[in-house]
């Protein structure tokens, strides 16, 4: 990933206000996704990423407990019907965005709010979840999803944006944390004390990347485990697992493979610290079969039963 020169991150004459907290939790599902057996207690359980390409197979995999939409690619007034046929077996439906910039130096797009909250109504969603990171700056789109700088003025700008979205939407609101191939020089915090204050300030849950701390400890020298050390855990909503490539040093987080046996462990590790909701799969393109992806589900829920 090359990096682009923005400009200037943070705006001035941020106004301030009072903004409504959504509550916290996880929806229950009683159905065909239920988490019992997976080590995981009542809530979301193991699940995996919804995509078009694979929709069939989604339907036939036995005991997924939930899955995860990329919000941008689905139409509110249109859902796929294959989401429907999920959710009538009792699978719940989570929106996931990569497109809001909460990370952003300016306030969230109401459009873009108000399609994230259409989403979640038109698939009953118990939750959705999105990124720290922006996206976009002076006009100009990233095409990627980058690092914020951990300062205490680039997280009382993120407070407020995170605020307005709360408010917008209809669910509780998650944010993952992000994989870099680049740190900021000037950061003043690290990614879990960062987190842990947002999370404070706003209430809002985590959507902990595993494979996401496991790239920034091969790229960046960020220690995963002290990372999980750090992170307000008690704050999970659920997490997600995912496969990549090593190339010329670095480890590319592609979803395209199977997750390594490091992120199966830090899965491992933070299940022996905190009991999450779900654990999700996502896997976006080279798609296997049915059996393989039967399979990456049954090596999650073995990495969760070890704790």
């Amino acid at each position: 990933m090359a990096e682009r020169r923005f400009g200037r991150w943070l705006a001035s004459g941020r106004r301030a206000g009072e903004h409504k907290r959504h509550a916290a939790g996880a929806g229950q599902n009683g159905g065909r996704g239920s988490a019992q057996g997976a080590g995981l207690g009542a809530g979301l359980g193991v699940g995996i990423g919804w995509r078009p390409e694979i929709d069939l197979t989604v339907e036939r995999l036995p005991g997924v407990g939930f899955v995860e939409v990329i919000a941008e690619n689905v139409d509110p007034a249109r859902p796929p019907e294959s989401l429907a046929v999920l959710r009538a077996a009792g699978v719940p439906v989570v929106p996931h965005g990569v497109g809001l910039g909460v990370g952003g130096a300016h306030r969230p797009d109401p459009a873009r709010l108000a399609r994230l909250a259409a989403c979640a109504e038109a698939l009953g969603a118990p939750l959705v979840s999105e990124h720290v990171a922006f996206v976009r700056a002076g006009g100009a789109e990233a095409g990627h999803l980058l690092p914020v700088p951990r300062t205490r003025e680039a997280l009382s700008v993120i407070v407020e944006n995170v605020r307005e979205a709360q408010d917008a939407l209809p669910v509780p609101l998650a944010l993952e944390n992000v994989a870099a191939l680049f740190g900021w020089p000037d950061d003043e915090l690290t990614e879990g004390r960062f987190l842990g204050e947002l999370v404070e300030r706003t209430g809002v849950k985590l959507l902990v990347d595993v494979a996401n701390l496991y790239t920034n400890q091969v790229n960046l020298g960020l220690d995963a485990r002290r990372a999980l050390d750090a992170l307000p855990l008690e704050a999970v909503a659920y997490v997600h697992v995912a496969g990549g490539h090593a190339h010329d040093g670095l480890w590319h987080d592609t979803h395209t493979a199977s997750p390594p046996a490091e992120v199966l462990d830090l899965l491992t590790e933070l299940c022996s610290r905190v009991t999450p909701p779900g654990v999700l799969l996502e896997w976006d393109d080279a798609y296997p079969g049915d059996s393989v992806l039967a399979g990456e589900l049954g090596r999650i829920r073995e990495a969760v039963s070890r704790a």
